[in-house]
């Protein structure tokens, strides 16, 4: 009887201590949350208006940022906005609807943002970028959410997206790079 005993808590002591070393591997090299590749599909150029007397500009830019997810949970974020920028003064907004970012998936976030420029005319550097026919933006985008692991673990995460915008305006075409980081 104390034989049997001893066998048995000997087993359950191997099968727990390679059950937390299973458990452990697993949360510190596939289920440890990944940085989020953020890439922009499509800057179109939607409406582009010029005065020149009284000097106006305006345009509206349609955005589509493609978010991969190489995470094994899945992304549920809340309403946001995008902010955007021109050499640190707000140039304009664009609100950004809450979704799921599928687990190992992806999505594409579409939003459009209009751009009044009469704003930015007081910026220094301004008459040599129109001159250059090039405006740089900058997008500052904070999504908070949570993400789903395995249907199982919900962990608050934050991810913070910075794009790079360049709009052209003699060919009315714009170019972008994207960064991002994970915070949880």
């Amino acid at each position: 009887m104390r034989r049997s005993l001893k066998i048995c808590s000997i087993v359950t002591l191997i099968v727990l201590v390679t059950l937390f070393a299973v458990i452990l591997t697993l949360a510190l090299t596939i289920l440890k949350p990944k940085q989020p590749k953020i890439t922009t599909e499509k800057v179109n150029l939607e409406n582009f208006n010029i005065i020149f007397n009284p000097f106006s500009l305006n345009f509206t830019l349609g955005l589509v940022v493609n978010v991969n997810n190489p995470n094994y949970g899945s992304f549920q974020y809340d309403n946001t906005t995008a902010y955007v920028t021109y050499r640190d003064t707000p140039a304009a907004e664009a609100p950004i609807e809450e979704d799921t970012i599928p687990a190992r998936g992806e999505l594409d976030v579409s939003t459009t943002v209009l751009v009044v420029v009469n704003k930015l005319v007081s910026n220094p550097g301004f008459p040599a970028d129109i001159l250059a026919g090039c405006l740089n933006f900058t997008s500052l985008t904070t999504f908070h959410g949570e993400a789903k692991v395995l249907r199982l673990l919900k962990i608050k995460a934050t991810v913070h997206s910075t794009c790079d915008i360049s709009v052209y305006l003699q060919s009315q075409t714009s170019s972008s790079v994207c960064a991002s980081e994970l915070k949880y």
